[in-house]
């Protein structure tokens, strides 16, 4: 203290040397004076620098200076930004710091802070798992043991279940502690499957006998064999030393069996059905437990098996869903294991490919009543399928369960087609849909919600479909106008001198056919209660269809015979007939001998779609187009070359011209409602083809009379003629028509008319 005194009073006495402040007299002159060769000039945590005449304090590298003056250290981990990075500590020392890895972490080289795996060394002694964390560990006993008086440290020891929990292996089981485990021994007629820590349950093995009241006499060899092994697994599972059987082995045994059964054909009534499908389910009870892994799926030519196993100490949850190749099977484990947990649950779906048992489809339990008054025809558009679980109480389940199931056939549900979803009933031996509910519906698949588990499937409804009452009102009214027309024709044709001709007696002949067919149609279609006279309905109505298209036919030849081969020609009447009347009388002959009980439907008398029956009409009319229609273009192409010629004969050219024009328009009117009646009488027939069919069915008549009679020159004369006639006072009208236009007369060399 007193040498900073005599510093600071130096600054301002004058030396007594006479040397500036800051210089000293050496040898005569005023040197510099090293004020820094003083050790505590400056200070702690400082240096001194020399200057001429005086000097100045630097604080050291870490410090700074205070507001005494004095070097106070710098504390470079609280300043405004650390200086180290996010995954280190800061430590503060001495005019540094250090950055260093936070505990649990150790630094890898120059790389940041890596978390250390303290579970490495044996940090939580024997029976214990260490379970590492970041920056951390902790310890965890292993399963049948825990900390020694619930401490949350210290050695793990064994936890003596029995005598903790005295039902944990309920009262069929005798309980026996092991370290760090127990062991529950089953008691005579008891078994849990191999599971030593879960619940016995009473094993019924009489099961698998084959039951005399349910046909055991005629049981087939092959069922028989199945049970038996199914039967010695049951016993092995009660007696540890007899053979025993893995569940994947006996889970293939039941779809080897099962293929073999059903591609013999053996599921031939109700009770064997039964029996079968009652087999399938108990041997997937006695199957599931046993099997090892959490699912397993086992498919064969006409089987599939999934089955989803939990074995653990707590009931499991959360939702379970299995699937086949045709059905989807979604409920929870919380119904499947209800309301006993044995320490096991398993949920199982079984689909058989080939079990479509059409003799079945007629037992139908089902809550509609006018099921019989509409004739209703079942059909299976799924495969069958058993849904099985570990719970024995599946009559009324607290939650129902889903089924979704994959069309056979994609069919869209219509006024004819409804669905179903059922199951098949074995004390009653019939499908029923009694706790099933169809939820929702597609072309390709079915939703079913179930409150019960059996065996499923859905039922295809197919359901006679009553006709409109404007449908049938368009039929009525549209025949009576088309009979009204025909015979019109008839009379016109058969009565009116100036027309007769071969062609004119074509058109008297198909205007008969399409009259009775009309007149039959309308009288007898719907004569379904008369199988005999319904079959004769729809056999008069096969033959004169046909007669009308055959006639058409030898229009077509007439035109093809007058134009290309020989222009004057006619056909005798005697062929014609044998053409038109004697080949659809020969194909209904044939028919009739081939196939009686294709005459008639049960919603139609009319041809069966059974066995392609409905050909026998369909093939001889295409046949009958085809050829008209070549004929067709023979005669408008041999035509266009006359009217070509350098002579042409007009006025017989323009009469077959005329001929061919209204033969087309005929074969398009008649062959072009069957285009649309093809579809009539078929189940899958949309409305809107039966109502084209309908009402161009209708108007054959009505365009058959404006063809050939309205727009004939010679028709409408001889109608005028009539007319007149009729109505005396119209005598001078008469008069002046027929002095300026006199009727065509027909040709005695062609035997045609003029139109």
């Amino acid at each position: 203290m007193e040498l900073k005194w005599a510093l600071l009073l130096g600054l301002f006495l004058p030396s007594c040397s006479g040397c500036a402040i800051g210089f000293k007299f050496v040898k005569g002159k005023c040197v510099d004076e090293d004020e820094c060769a003083e050790t505590l000039v400056c200070g702690d945590h400082s240096n001194c620098v020399n200057t001429e005449g005086s000097y100045y304090c630097i604080c050291n590298e870490g410090f700074k200076k205070s507001l005494t003056g004095t070097c106070e250290e710098i504390n470079e981990c609280f300043e405004n930004e650390s200086p180290c990075s996010a995954d280190k500590m800061c430590v503060n020392s001495i005019g540094s710091y250090k950055c260093i890895c936070p505990y649990g972490y150790q630094q890898m080289g120059k790389a940041d802070c890596e978390d250390m795996d303290e579970c490495l060394s044996s940090v939580c002694g024997v029976h214990s798992s260490c379970f590492n964390t970041p920056g951390s560990f902790f310890c965890d006993c292993s399963p049948g043991f825990r900390r020694h008086k619930k401490s949350t440290s210290g050695p793990c020891v064994d936890i003596n279940e029995c005598e903790d929990d005295p039902d944990v292996c309920g009262s069929n089981a005798d309980c026996y502690n092991h370290f760090g485990s127990y062991i529950c021994k089953c008691h005579q007629g008891y078994s849990n499957y191999g599971n030593n820590q879960s619940k016995c349950i009473e094993m019924d093995c009489d099961q698998f006998e084959p039951d005399s009241e349910s046909g055991g006499d005629h049981t087939p060899e092959k069922l028989k064999h199945l049970m038996s092994l199914l039967k010695n697994s049951c016993k092995s599972l009660i007696d540890p030393n007899g053979e025993h059987f893995t569940g994947e082995k006996l889970l293939e045994d039941l779809c080897s069996s099962s293929d073999e059964l059903l591609s013999d054909g053996n599921i031939a009534d109700g009770k064997m059905l039964s029996h079968f499908l009652d087999t399938v389910e108990n041997s997937m009870r006695l199957i599931g437990p046993q099997l090892r892994e959490p699912v397993t799926r086992m498919e064969t030519h006409n089987t599939f098996a999934e089955v989803a196993v939990m074995k653990s100490q707590t009931p499991p949850s959360g939702h379970v869903t299995l699937r086949s190749g045709s059905a989807l099977f979604n409920t929870s484990w919380e119904t499947v294991v209800g309301k006993s947990y044995p320490g096991f649950a398993f949920a199982a779906l079984v689909s058989y490919k080939d079990l479509n048992p059409s003799n079945l489809l007629h037992t139908m339990s089902s809550k509609e009543p006018d099921d019989e008054e509409r004739s209703v025809t079942y059909q299976l558009n799924s495969e069958v399928v058993t849904a099985v679980v570990s719970n024995t109480e599946t009559k009324h389940l607290s939650e129902p369960v889903t089924l979704v199931f994959t069309h056979v056939e994609d069919r869209a549900e219509t006024r004819g087609v409804a669905y179903a979803c059922v199951y098949w009933n074995e004390s009653e031996g019939a499908w029923s849909n009694e706790g099933c509910v169809r939820a929702e519906s597609n072309s390709t698949h079915t939703v079913c919600s179930c409150s019960h588990l059996s065996s499923f499937a859905v039922l295809m409804a197919l359901y006679p479909l009553q006709d409109s009452f404007e449908l049938v009102l368009i039929t009525r009214v549209g025949l009576v106008l088309s009979l009204v027309c025909l015979f019109l024709c008839i009379l016109t044709f058969q009565f009116c001198r100036s027309i007769q001709g071969t062609r004119t007696s074509i058109h008297l002949h198909l205007s008969i056919c399409l009259f009775i067919a009309d007149l039959v149609f309308l009288c007898g279609i719907s004569s379904t209660h008369d199988q005999v006279g319904c079959g004769i309905v729809a056999g008069l109505l096969h033959f004169f269809f046909l007669s009308a298209f055959c006639w058409m036919l030898l229009e077509g030849v007439q035109l093809y015979r007058m134009v290309v081969l020989v222009f004057h020609t006619t056909l005798k009447h005697l062929y014609l007939c044998l053409v038109g009347y004697g080949v659809p009388l020969v194909i209904v002959i044939i028919s009739a001998i081939s196939s009686p009980k294709g005459y008639g439907t049960d919603r139609h008398c009319w041809l069966s779609l059974d066995g392609y029956f409905i050909l026998s009409f369909f093939v001889p009319i295409c046949i009958v187009m085809i050829l008209n229609c070549f004929f067709f273009i023979i005669t408008v192409w041999k035509l266009a070359q006359k009217f070509s010629s350098l002579n042409p004969d007009l006025s017989n050219l323009n009469k077959i011209r005329s001929f061919t024009v209204t033969a087309v328009a005929q074969l398009c009117v008649l062959g072009g409602t069957w285009i649309f009646g093809f579809f009539l009488f078929q189940e899958k027939g949309t409305e809107v083809m039966l109502y084209l069919f309908t009402i161009l069915n209708s108007l054959q008549g009505a365009f058959i009379f404006i063809m050939h009679c309205l727009l004939s020159k010679p028709v409408r004369a001889a109608y005028y003629s009539l007319f007149v006639r009729m109505c005396p006072h119209k005598k001078k009208m008469e008069y002046s028509t027929s002095n300026s236009q006199k009727p065509l007369r027909s040709e005695d060399s062609t035997g045609e008319s003029h139109i």
